[in-house]
């Protein structure tokens, strides 16, 4: 990349928004146990979730909270990689990364239930419920553990995607003033 490229690229309002939220981001991936404050939308979008699910049975509406969760950013990336705005669509696979996250966080506590839940001590712990009726309870380290995997990688991907999309955008060749013909000017000539 030419200096004056590598200039523009350094000092184009995508790169420099992207540093301190790739860093924060790169944050919820490294400590996904701290509360995030991003983790206020994924809680209302999850709660939202278990309304939403509810004429599907016990089993879904539970489930519903966290398919909620992880499906409402993902079809924020699809609706601005369909509308050809691919910086938006990739720091919103941040938010989608950081949201899976969450949720691995949530079912790694299926077995030991630690977890403060909205509707306190007597509130039904989504994932405790979902892998014991599923058979799948002694697999709760490995089920949080895929799903922390997951959101890391979405996360590095939509990094990566948003440092490619700023980057064609600093590379992308700038539209010069058309000439005077071009414009609806004619010479009397």
């Amino acid at each position: 990349m030419p200096a004056g490229r590598a200039r523009k690229l350094l000092s184009s309002k995508e790169f420099l928004f992207l540093i301190p939220v790739g860093f924060y981001f790169l944050w919820c991936a490294w400590d996904p146990y701290q509360w995030h404050f991003i983790d206020g939308a994924n809680l209302v979008i999850h709660e939202a979730g278990h309304l939403i699910f509810m004429p599907f049975g016990e089993y879904v509406m539970i489930a519903g909270g966290s398919l909620l969760q992880v499906i409402m950013p993902a079809l924020f990336v699809f609706y601005f990689y369909r509308n050809e705005k691919p910086y938006s669509a990739a720091l919103v696979m941040l938010w989608a990364g950081e949201s899976i996250l969450n949720v691995s966080v949530y079912a790694g506590d299926a077995i030991q239930m630690q977890l403060p839940l909205l509707g306190g001590q007597d509130s039904v712990h989504d994932w405790n419920y979902l892998l014991e009726r599923a058979g799948l309870l002694s697999a709760t380290p490995q089920i949080a553990g895929l799903l922390r995997l997951g959101g890391t990688l979405v996360i590095i991907g939509g990094l990566c995607a948003a440092v490619m999309s700023a980057v064609n955008k600093a590379c992308a060749p700038q539209p010069t003033e058309p000439e005077p013909e071009e414009r609806g000017f004619h010479s009397s000539t």
